[in-house]
């Protein structure tokens, strides 16, 4: 009975961010195949919206990182869980900001 539950915090992160990254490859692919891709007017504009979920996923790793140097949070972890969570809080924003529409001086 303890071996599986020896597995599980090994097994889990990968699971759940497996999942996160799966969801959002197939919804991008979706709004491709669609052809409802964010879209904007400037080319800093599109540039940015591009890259908001790298952006997410470098913000979420350094988060994960500082919270495990002052926790007891292993670094290990932080590495699986914090671009993973960073992904999704990017793509969030890549949904928010697609949708935002630019305001013309």
């Amino acid at each position: 009975m303890g071996l599986p539950l020896d597995f599980l915090p090994i097994v889990l992160p990968i699971i759940v961010v497996g999942g996160i990254a799966l969801f959002i490859i197939l919804r991008m692919k979706h709004k491709y195949e669609k052809g409802t891709l964010g879209k904007k007017k400037t080319k800093s504009a599109q540039n940015f919206l591009d890259s908001l979920i790298p952006l997410g996923m470098m913000i979420g790793l350094a988060v994960a990182t500082l919270l495990s140097i002052f926790t007891s949070f292993s670094l290990l972890a932080a590495t699986a869980w914090g671009p993973g969570i960073g992904m999704l809080v990017g793509y969030i924003a890549y949904e928010v900001y697609s949708k935002k529409e630019e305001v013309d001086p």
